[in-house]
């Protein structure tokens, strides 16, 4: 076999070692045996280049004209158009999903890169009257200064663009640490970085575990944002880390998406809907539809639908094209999974599809399950209430409208839900009454797009949101400025009364 690559830190502008002289591998979950690269195990020390060299080139890029930091965005962008193919398989090898998706993985990336390269040249603030004679008001964003990245493995290069492209744009510098799954796609994307231009310093990017890097960018003064991506336990512990310093953090963890299908609703649409929200990146999606509620009229019609197509997907190795649904990202992904299974069976619900793991062949050299489904699924079931992050749906049934959104309700998450129905006033309703920050009527609850804003409500996020101008707000701080030119002071208020 041949040698691994080794895949250095990005640390003002070189490839450097970690001071550690240590090296993680990461391997291919689809096959096993292959690695995919050895990424370095970093430390503190590393870290803290990493923070200086981004400190001292935040001195300069904030002062680039944001139009001139937009012309290199959009190089960036369009490099990422042009290696897009290979950018996806490497992502394939390292996190498993079909390659059809992490190519639309990239094409996030790219369209988050364009549409940040764009706002160089609006960054809008805003002008209003004083109700002072012969005074000007008005109020204009500022960066903040060192940006720290914790990002996860199931989007590797859609993420961090989320994360990093707005924070570029307005004028900050930028600390990554990505997913010890999946390091290669943001080694790649900040190769792509200063290839196409940016600055020494200004993106840097370390690798290793949470705790031996991420920790570390949390509690540093100089770190005066931190975005996490990941679970709602690590998310809160992120907070907590912010607080004290009062650095903004921008969270976005975890969901228990619902699909809500009514009688009235088109079936076929709905089947292929929940079984591309269901089982997409093998269910190991934020947004991933994890509860399926239908109308007791055709509960159990949909229910047969759907194990029929469930049972016909096709697993295997992502890079090939016939292939539908991909292995889990690791072992421990895998494991989780087959145990939430087992808390199915021991709770009552009925297991109708999968539920096991796939075994034979080049089965037995990747983390593959079948996709799973349980039926008869109560809202006090832990299958109702708890992440699983794997191909498991639970399908509960529901007798009318207002039932279906009091169900939909009962999680302690709010990322994503869905109505499928042909009746405009209950999907109407539905939308106004579904308490979570993306809803989809007539389709399932994946598919955002970057040009709205995406988080959610309740334990799935602080209250900021990604993509869009919205994200903005986590990059940048308003600055009221009143120029007064009657050469008297002026007293506002005081004076105007």
């Amino acid at each position: 076999m041949a040698t691994p690559t080794v895949f250095k830190n990005f640390i003002n502008g070189e490839w450097v070692a970690s001071k550690s002289g240590e090296t993680f591998e990461n391997r291919n979950p689809a096959n096993t045996d292959e690695v995919v690269g050895l990424f370095q195990k970093s430390t503190a020390d590393d870290v803290n280049d990493a923070i200086s060299a981004a400190a001292e080139a935040y001195k300069k890029w904030r002062l680039v004209p944001a139009p001139k930091r937009g012309e290199i965005l959009y190089k960036v962008a369009q490099r990422l158009l042009n290696d897009k193919e290979s950018l996806s398989k490497d992502m394939t090898r390292e996190m498993g999903k079909i390659i059809a998706e992490t190519r639309g993985d990239t094409q996030e990336a790219i369209d988050m890169t364009f549409y940040m390269a764009g706002e160089g040249r609006r960054l809008f603030g805003f002008t209003t009257p004083s109700e002072m004679q012969n005074k000007f008001n008005m109020a204009i964003r500022q960066p903040l200064g060192v940006c720290g990245f914790i990002t996860p493995w199931n989007f590797p290069m859609a993420i961090p663009s989320w994360k990093m492209m707005p924070a570029l744009i307005c004028g900050n510098t930028v600390v990554i640490k990505p997913a010890t799954d999946t390091p290669l796609s943001v080694v790649n994307l900040v190769k792509v970085c200063h290839e196409e231009g940016i600055p020494a310093g200004v993106v840097n990017m370390v690798t290793g575990a949470g705790s031996k890097v991420g920790q570390p960018i949390i509690n540093d003064d100089r770190v005066r944002v931190v975005s996490f991506t990941g679970s709602t336990e690590v998310g809160r512990k992120v907070s907590e880390g912010c607080a004290p310093k009062f650095k903004h953090s921008c969270l976005e963890m975890g969901g228990k998406n619902v699909q809500i299908v009514m009688n009235d609703a088109n079936l076929e649409l709905a089947v292929e809907g929940a079984l591309w929200g269901a089982f997409g990146t093998t269910g190991q999606r934020c947004t991933a539809t994890s509860r399926l509620i239908v109308h007791k009229d055709v509960y159990k019609k949909m229910v047969d639908m759907m194990v029929a197509k469930a049972n016909a997907l096709k697993v295997g190795n992502g890079l090939d094209p016939s292939v539908q649904m991909g292995p889990c990202v690791n072992q421990s992904q895998l494991d989780t999974v087959l145990s939430y299974v087992e808390i199915g069976k021991k709770e009552g619900a009925k297991l109708v599809a999968g539920g096991e793991r796939l075994t034979g062949g080049d089965y037995d050299k990747g983390f593959f399950v079948k996709p799973s489904i349980f039926a008869d699924v109560t809202q006090s079931m832990r299958l109702w209430k708890e992440e699983i992050f794997g191909p498991v749906l639970s399908i509960g049934v529901f007798d009318n409208f207002d039932q279906a959104i009091e169900m939909a309700n009962d999680t302690e998450y709010g990322l994503s839900a869905s109505i499928y129905t042909q009746d405009i006033n209950n999907a109407y309703r539905a939308m106004r009454d579904v308490y979570t920050g993306i809803f989809y009527v007539n389709a399932p609850t994946i598919g955002a797009e970057t040009h709205l804003p995406f988080g959610g409500t309740k334990n799935t996020g602080n209250g900021h949101r990604e993509a869009a101008a919205a994200t903005l707000e986590v990059y940048s701080e308003w600055k009221s400025v009143y120029v007064d030119f009657s050469g008297k002071i002026q007293r506002a208020q005081i004076d105007n009364q």
